[in-house]
């Protein structure tokens, strides 16, 4: 199988890279093929990734592709990771990185729906995920749109952590648990499903614990890794990626969280949003977990990260076909 990774020479990406070539993608008995792609100013990083990635002599690791080229790098491909996208900098508005990223993931959605296999499952990492996953799969007529997902597994994975160290359990110990809506500080740890070794989350943690501290505590991990390492997440937002495309494929049974195309029909969600959503896998197909009762807390968190996203629609709305 082909794994194609843009922004081949970044942080989140040489995180990736190795542990796609060692298997933890695709499975200890999946050969693989992977394609490092960037920007023509990073051709030669590209390079010392591919050199390290040969000196590693993974048994796995049929060959490794770079290129600057989107056509290259995405042709016959099985998994697209769209890591590579302009970081927000101070001063920046979320409305000025839509803009700038916008026109990035126009021009990879056209590649994918040329090249890329008809079956290609296309995670988007890159930020503002959500929208920039929305504007790939309006570019690429040629595909389906569950071809296309955003990641807020980073979310669901800090949820899951955040969780187990305040009940001092193991992240296996953790059931159904979900993140609703975009990846962003509006987005919603949902914990009135979910269960901490068979017993309920909240009646564990405190109702108040809940909603004033471990809400905001998760939904602004990212700035708060920013402001002790002086460094935006890489390695655990690429364990993230690995995460859900591994669970995408292979399956697992406990409830994972996917930002995923909306439908129209599911919890009030409008319609052409990429939402994150509580998830089940199984046969490389994902599924929405439906029939949850939503209480009137759970509503409110929901309608303010769903305005945001259609906020972000409307924004580049000019960008979608």
């Amino acid at each position: 199988m082909t794994v194609a990774i843009t922004g081949g020479s970044g942080n989140i990406s040489y995180s990736l890279a190795f542990r796609v070539a060692n298997g933890d993608l695709l499975g200890r008995d999946q050969p693989v093929i992977i394609n490092l792609v960037d920007i023509p100013d990073m051709e030669a990083k590209l390079q010392g990734v591919k050199m390290e990635l040969d000196d590693c002599a993974f048994p796995l690791l049929v060959k490794t592709n770079t290129t600057s080229k989107l056509a290259d790098g995405f042709k016959d491909i099985d998994v697209a990771l769209l890591v590579g996208s302009k970081p927000r900098t101070k001063g920046m508005e979320r409305g000025d990185l839509l803009k700038q990223n916008g026109k990035i993931f126009v021009e990879q959605g056209k590649a994918l729906s040329d090249h890329a296999k008809r079956s290609v499952k296309v995670l988007v990492v890159g930020n503002p995920a959500n929208t920039n996953c929305l504007i790939a799969m309006k570019n690429a007529p040629s595909l389906k749109p569950e071809n296309f997902n955003a990641m807020t597994r980073l979310d669901h994975n800090r949820a899951v952590a955040q969780l187990a160290e305040k009940t001092g359990k193991t992240v296996h110990d953790i059931a159904k648990l979900a993140i609703w809506g975009n990846h962003s500080s509006t987005m919603y740890a949902d914990l009135s499903h979910t269960t901490v070794d068979g017993k309920n989350a909240i009646d564990l943690i405190g109702k108040e614990w809940y909603e004033k501290t471990y809400i905001p505590l998760v939904a602004q991990r990212g700035a708060a890794i920013i402001n002790t390492r002086g460094a935006s997440s890489a390695a655990s937002a690429g364990n993230a990626a690995l995460d859900h495309v591994r669970d995408w494929i292979l399956g697992t049974e406990n409830w994972v969280s996917m930002a995923v195309p909306t439908d129209g029909k599911l919890y009030g969600i409008p319609k052409d949003l990429i939402f994150s959503f509580p998830c089940t896998t199984s046969n490389g197909e994902y599924k929405v977990v439906t029939g949850l009762s939503i209480d009137k807390f759970s509503e409110g968190r929901i309608k303010v990260t769903t305005d945001e996203l259609i906020a972000e629609r409307n924004e580049v709305e000019h960008l979608l076909k």
